[in-house]
């Protein structure tokens, strides 16, 4: 059983920078793919970032490439976002998940294979 505490979320203006982190408790085996989902006000969720599983290479949606980098601590069991450049757009609660065997960027695709959530943290980009 795996649990996740988000933080780091906040009210950040056009341009700014934020990081969350999401601390795990449990074993976070190879074969997990973690990542990161956002959900703006009326929507669903949708998929920001993500490590696969076994080879753990990351992916990116377009709309936050260049921008957002996802890293993994394996030493203290953490799972980070750096938000760069942050836009008005990027303003939704932010989501940590885990899942196995999402290989490759079929970790940004399949969402619903997503076993283990954490309850989010809010980012709000304003001026």
């Amino acid at each position: 059983q795996l649990q996740f505490m988000e933080s780091g979320g906040g009210l950040v203006q056009p341009g700014g920078s934020l990081r969350l982190s999401c601390a795990v408790s449990g074993l976070l085996t190879d074969d997990y793919a973690i990542g990161w989902f956002r959900r703006a006000p009326g929507k669903e969720y949708e998929a920001v970032a993500c490590i696969c599983s076994v080879y753990h290479s990351a992916y990116y949606v377009d709309s936050v490439e260049g921008r957002f980098t996802i890293s993994r601590d394996t030493g203290n069991n953490t799972i980070y976002l750096q938000m760069n450049g942050l836009k008005l757009e990027d303003t939704a609660v932010y989501a940590c998940a885990a899942g196995r065997s999402l290989y490759s960027s079929s970790c940004l695709r399949r969402i619903r294979e997503y076993d283990y959530w954490g309850q989010g943290t809010q980012v709000t980009v304003s001026s």
